[in-house]
Parts: structure tokens; C-alpha cells; sequence
């Protein structure tokens, strides 16, 4: 007995020493081998991790406007198991298919949707049409809800509303090539917003806390906060009001002449700072799945090329100027020339007889620039004034997708065609830009932007985009000479090619151009590209524009009457937007539209929206003061007849509350007028149009301003930041050496 109690005692004793041995194992292995495992597995249990989201940076134009923004969004969810207990599907689907319009054969699947187990979700978004959408939609949706839980005594009628965010574009089509887009995703897709996404797109941060089991911080506990990082802020150098200007003449061009396409670059040739540049057709970048078609999101500004016609033939005046090879007097005999492998016509077939090279730049004569960059300059000079004036490389510009062209004369013909911007020469819209503002600008080439700054708003700091020189392309003298002749390809108003871009009262220089396409390696005179390209004014240049409108339905139409007078529309009124005073005679024509000055609408009463979209809609400039939104009183008042330049100043608030307007370009009478408004006495130095103002204020409190001016032909107008045979032109019918015009 007492042999079998000691054996039972020792198995006891040993399974359990085996079994505290097993735990002390399992202990050690636990706490020290796998140590590093089972800390970050408790961790997960009460550690919480709530991600930030970085603000997508804002896009702005040049003066401010929101161009692209990030706003809350919201996702419209049900609860198909709420749904199901209350008997609601049918309301549910009937009245989020009239408000999102989503198929009610859609709605159902969803407001029934069941778990493999046979049980319904709690929570189902309804996608696509109910994925991110904005207040308003959110609210009408909101008020079905709200009447169904009255209806029916309910607390909760299965809908709710997952709260996100979107990229909004508050213009709509505007410079929607230029922005790009986000798509639903998040993902940026095109232009600016996929260029820059790195710097727009911030970086997330995160909070990390501890929570007891129930989920809930736990007080003292130790946090790891990571701060956000928002987006950067862009600001562009393009104009609202001038992009707006672009793509109203580009509508009625567009709508009425029906091409293939239309595009259109605005620059100031002083700082190639781009101002507007837009396409047709465009899409809405809120709504781009709408305009799903290829064509409709291609950026031909930078990613397109194309024989360019005549306006090429700036290029070739330009270095037979620069050469001392072009005489303006001197003669030629027009109609046809041969080279080696080709006999080249000019428009008219027959020719014009014996005429002067500069009536040749005026004709637009294909013979006359054969001589002068084939004959004169030769091939050798004129390839070297084609690269050096950029063509063949790539801009820089700030914008993805740029091409780079074509320059590959190899034989004399081509070297012949080059001459007038055809054969194996290919050019982007934007190459021609930069090109043209070197002659406008003094000689220089500059490198295109489009990027005026980038603001950090996590720190403030700015980096502004500084115009950059590339080369000196021809001297100042001649880059001004060539600009002369250019001036009077408009201003002959009988044989001049560009006389429909004539403006009343300004000087402009420009050229037509009209390129018979290729169609399977031969030109088809049926499909061609017109186009014009010219800058104002052309003593102090403040913009250039170029048109181009590819194969308008009518193929008799060439750049002279089809694109010319695009540009006119343009300029004309963002001269007067931008406030450069007229500084030739007004031509008055009884029965034109130029016999009478426009005049200052009614605007007293008025909203400010109101009154601001029908001065644009009339190119009259203007300027707000004050930061009410209804206009108290104008100047000049209702009727007033409007020099060229001249503002509407619209006043929203009593005169004591608001700033000072800046008043550089103003004549004196107009200062003073509107100084006087405000209350703020005056005092003035020199005669013409104000160039400096200094402001003040007296001990007893009284504000005046002192002015400097100068007279207008030294005055820096230019009010914003801007400162710093000839119908037969039309139609070509070239044999193998393709049209121009």
C-alpha cells in the first residue's frame, strides 16, 4: 500500500513538474522568442491610427479667380436591412431614381443587396450616380428622406451620406485643357493636375492613440500625431477674363465655320506669361465622362503639329531682315518660280506682274519668300534662322504632352517650301508663339509659362516663375523693322492678307496663314488649316494671339477671313480689358459699328454679378471697388460715351470703407472723377495718363492721393499685371508644292 502511495506521488509530482516545465517553455517562448510579435499584436487591439487628408492645392488664374478647388462631397449609402424591415423599397428606388437618376433596376439590386449568409447589409453606397455628389443634390435627398420618416414614424428611413471630398471646377469648360481633371477616384488624369500632382497633392498625416476595448481614447495615454501636409497652391499666368474673351469668340467661330478643331494661344510677348489658351471641341471637368470622346481632352496648343502656311513666312522675313537681304523697294516678278525638282505658283497663279517685295509680304506671295530664304538667304541660313527661332525642340512650356515638330529639308525643294512654312516642316501651335513674340519683344526668344507661382500654404513660402531668355534671335532694330512690314500686311485695308484683323484705333502687325493638308502623301485642296497670328499694340506690344482652325467645313475660307477675324474679336476687347488706351485716329464709318463709341450701360441697382458679366459680355473694362455684391454707383454714369481703354468703375460699398483703386492708364479726368467719388482729395503732377500714384493721409484724417502722369506715348498702359490680290488669299491651288496664305 505504502510502495503504491509513493508511486502515485511521484507520477503526481512529475507530470507536474512536466506541466509547470510545458508553461514556463510556453512563457518564455512567449515573452522573449516571440516577443516582438505578440507586443505589436496588443498594440493592434488598443492602438487606433485616424488618417488626415491632405487639401488638394487650389488653382488659381493670374488675379485670383478659383479655377479648381477642392469642396466636400458627399456619397449617397442605404441600409437594405432597415429597408427590408420597413417595407421601403419601392419608395427608396422610385425617389433616388427620380433625384440621381440611377436605373430603378439598379436601385433595387442594391436596396436588396444580401451577405453570403443569406443576411442583408447594413450599409450599401449607391455608385455611380449617387458617388460624390454636392450640396444641393445632397439636400433634395435629404428632404426625400426626411418626408419618408414622416410618412411613415419612423426615426430612420435607411439613407445616409458618406462624408468625402471632390475636385471642383468652378468655370465649368473653362481652360479645361489647361487644368486637366480628377476623376472620381481621385486620380488626376490630364493637364496641370497630373503634370503637377506631386505638388498638389500634399501628403496625408495621421493621429495614433490608445483606446480601451470599447474604442474610446484613453485619457494621458501617449498620442503620435503626424501633422497633414496640404497641396500646394498654383497660380497661373492666363487671365479669367481673357481665357472668357478666347472661348466665346471660339464658340461662335466654331459653331459657325464647323471644323475639325479650333485652338488658341494668348501671350504677352514681353514675358511669354501665357494668358489664355483653349481648344475646340472641350469638355467639363466636373462632368468629363460626358464628353468621353478622344478628341475632346487633346491639348493641340502643345500637342499637335501641322504644316504651318504662311504665317511661317515671319521666320524667313525675319532673318532676311536681320541678313540685310530684304528690300522693301526692290522688285520681282510674281506668278511662279522653279527650283531644282519643282516650279512653285504663287496664290494668284498668273502672278500680280512686277511688283515690290514689300507688296509681296503683303500678298502674302509665295515667289517673294522662295527669294528671299531660298534664293537669298540659302539653305544653309535659312535652316539656322528656323532653329534658332526654336522650331524642331521642344518650348519648355510648362504643360505635359509637348512635341517637339519636324524640321527635316533635305533636298532644295524642301528647303524652297520651307520658306513658306510648308514640305518637311512640322510646328506646334505654341512654337509659332514663342517664335513671333521674339519678333514682337525686341529679338528675344523666351521660354513659354504658364506657372506664375507656387505657394507652400503650410509655411507661406512662394516661389514666383521668373521669364527666362533663351537667346537673342535677331537684334532689337530689326525684330522692330520686321514688325513694320507685318503691321502692314493688316493695315492695307486693299491688298493686305490680314486686313480683317484690322482694329480700329490700335496698330497691329500680324500674318494669315492657310496650309493645304496631306492627305495618303498628296495635298487634298479640299482640307486645309487656316490660321493668323499677330500681336497689338505693336509699338509697345501687349498681347499676342494666335488662331488656328483646322479644315473649316467651307474649304474656300483661308486664314484671312476664317481665323483673322477670331483674333480681331480677341484683341480688340482684351485691349480694352486690359486697359491700352487707342493710339491712332478712329477710323469713323457711317453705318459701322465703329461710328459710334460704346457707351456706359445701366448699372446702378444692379448685382455685381450682374452688372460685371454684361460689361464682359460688351469688352468694356472695369474695376470693382469695395466688397459689397450690389453696385451703389458707377463711373462713368449711364450713357457716357467710352474713349478706347476707358473703365467702368463699379462701387459697392460707401466711399470711406474701401481702398484706393490702382489708377496707372487712366487719364486724369477719369482719376480724379472717380477719387473724388470716394472722398479722397487729389493732387497731380504732369499731363496725359497716370503712371504712379502715392497715397496719404492727413492728421485730420482725410485721404488724398498724389498722381504722376505722363503723356501717352511713354505711358506703360497696361493696368494689370500685364505690364512688367487679296480675297484670292483664300483659295490655294498650288501644284505639289503646297498653298499658303
Amino acid at each position: 500500500m505504502t510502495r503504491r502511495i509513493q508511486l502515485r506521488t511521484l507520477l503526481i509530482g512529475g507530470v507536474t513538474t512536466l506541466f509547470f516545465v510545458a508553461l514556463i517553455t510556453r512563457v518564455f517562448w512567449i515573452q522573449v522568442v516571440n516577443a516582438d510579435f505578440w507586443q505589436s499584436y496588443a498594440e493592434l487591439q488598443w492602438s487606433k491610427k485616424k488618417i488626415i487628408t491632405a487639401t488638394r492645392g487650389t488653382i488659381t488664374d493670374r488675379n485670383g479667380e478659383t479655377l479648381a478647388v477642392d469642396i466636400p462631397a458627399y456619397t449617397v449609402a442605404v441600409n437594405p436591412k432597415l429597408i427590408n424591415e420597413f417595407g421601403l423599397q419601392a419608395e427608396i428606388v422610385q425617389g433616388l431614381h427620380k433625384i440621381l437618376g440611377k436605373p430603378e433596376s439598379e436601385l433595387l439590386s442594391i436596396v436588396n443587396a444580401k451577405k453570403d449568409d443569406g443576411t442583408f447589409y447594413p450599409q450599401r453606397e449607391v455608385r455611380l450616380e449617387g458617388w460624390k455628389i454636392d450640396l444641393d443634390l445632397k439636400n433634395k435627398v435629404e428632404a426625400f428622406s426626411k418626408q419618408l420618416k414622416e410618412s411613415h414614424h419612423i426615426k430612420d428611413a435607411g439613407i445616409s451620406f458618406v462624408n468625402e471630398q471632390k475636385r471642383y471646377y468652378p468655370k465649368q469648360n473653362l481652360a479645361a485643357h489647361i487644368l486637366g481633371y480628377v476623376n472620381r477616384e481621385g486620380a488626376p488624369v490630364t493637364g496641370l493636375e497630373a503634370f503637377y500632382n506631386e505638388q498638389l497633392q500634399g501628403q496625408n498625416g495621421e493621429l495614433q492613440y490608445e483606446s480601451d476595448p470599447k474604442g474610446i481614447e484613453v485619457p494621458k495615454a501617449d498620442k503620435v500625431y503626424k501633422p497633414v501636409k496640404n497641396g500646394d497652391d498654383i497660380r497661373l499666368t492666363i487671365d479669367y477674363t481673357i481665357q472668357y474673351y478666347i472661348e466665346s469668340a471660339m464658340k461662335a467661330a466654331f459653331d459657325n465655320l464647323k471644323p475639325i478643331s479650333m485652338t488658341v494661344i494668348a501671350a504677352d510677348p514681353n514675358t511669354m506669361e501665357i494668358l489664355g489658351m483653349a481648344n475646340m471641341p472641350t469638355y467639363n471637368p466636373n462632368t468629363y465622362w460626358e464628353d468621353a470622346k478622344p478628341e475632346n481632352f487633346t491639348n493641340h496648343a502643345v500637342s499637335s503639329a501641322f504644316e504651318p502656311g504662311s504665317t511661317f513666312k515671319i521666320v524667313t522675313l525675319a532673318g532676311a531682315v536681320e541678313e540685310g537681304l530684304f528690300n522693301p523697294n526692290e522688285t520681282y516678278k510674281s506668278g511662279r518660280i522653279r527650283v531644282p525638282g519643282r516650279t512653285i505658283h504663287d496664290i494668284n497663279r498668273s502672278g500680280w506682274g512686277t511688283i515690290s517685295f514689300l507688296e509681296g509680304v503683303k500678298r502674302s506671295s509665295n515667289v517673294a519668300f522662295v527669294k528671299l530664304g531660298y534664293e537669298k538667304l540659302g539653305p544653309e541660313k535659312l535652316k539656322d534662322y528656323i532653329e534658332k527661332f526654336g522650331f524642331g525642340q521642344k518650348t519648355g512650356i510648362d504643360l505635359p504632352g509637348e512635341l517637339k515638330g519636324t524640321v527635316n529639308m533635305q533636298y532644295d525643294a524642301d528647303y524652297a517650301a520651307a520658306s513658306y512654312g510648308h514640305g518637311q516642316l512640322l510646328v506646334t501651335p505654341i512654337q509659332q508663339v514663342a517664335a513671333v513674340a521674339a519678333v514682337a519683344n525686341g529679338g528675344k526668344l523666351m521660354e513659354p509659362h504658364i506657372i506664375k507661382s507656387v505657394t507652400d500654404p503650410n509655411t507661406g513660402k512662394t516661389v514666383k516663375t521668373e521669364p527666362k531668355v533663351v537667346r537673342q534671335v535677331i537684334s532689337p532694330e530689326k525684330a522692330k523693322e520686321v514688325g513694320s512690314y507685318l503691321e502692314q500686311v493688316v493695315a492695307d485695308q486693299k491688298i493686305g492678307t490680314g486686313r480683317h484683323a484690322y482694329i480700329d484705333g490700335y496698330r497691329v502687325a500680324g500674318k494669315t496663314g492657310t496650309a493645304v493638308k496631306v492627305v495618303n502623301g498628296e495635298y487634298d485642296y479640299t482640307k486645309q488649316v487656316v490660321s493668323f497670328i499677330g500681336y497689338a499694340p505693336v509699338n509697345d506690344p501687349k498681347i499676342l494671339v494666335l488662331v488656328v482652325i483646322d479644315q473649316p467645313q467651307n474649304s474656300e475660307l483661308g486664314g484671312g477671313t476664317a481665323a483673322a477675324p477670331v483674333f480681331k474679336e480677341i484683341v480688340s476687347k482684351s485691349l480694352q480689358y486690359m486697359g491700352v488706351p487707342k493710339s491712332t485716329p478712329t477710323t469713323k464709318k457711317a453705318g459701322t459699328k465703329e461710328a459710334s463709341l460704346l457707351k456706359a450701360p445701366s448699372l446702378e441697382g444692379a448685382t455685381l454679378a450682374n452688372a460685371t458679366g454684361q460689361l464682359m459680355k460688351q469688352g468694356i473694362a472695369y474695376e470693382t471697388l469695395g466688397k459689397g455684391s450690389k453696385v451703389i454707383t458707377q463711373f462713368p454714369k449711364e450713357g457716357t460715351p467710352l474713349e478706347g481703354g476707358q473703365r467702368v468703375y463699379l462701387l459697392t460699398e460707401e466711399s470711406n470703407k474701401m481702398a484706393v483703386p490702382d489708377l496707372k492708364g487712366s487719364s486724369l479726368r477719369d482719376a480724379v472723377e472717380v477719387l473724388t467719388l470716394m472722398g479722397v482729395a487729389v493732387t497731380a503732377d504732369g499731363e496725359g495718363y497716370v503712371v504712379s500714384q502715392k497715397e496719404s493721409k492727413g492728421k485730420d484724417g482725410v485721404r488724398s492721393v498724389k498722381l504722376t502722369l505722363k503723356p501717352p506715348e511713354t505711358t506703360a498702359a497696361g493696368k494689370r499685371e500685364h505690364e512688367s490680290g487679296a480675297e484670292s488669299e483664300e483659295k490655294q491651288q498650288e501644284q505639289g508644292s503646297g498653298p499658303s496664305g
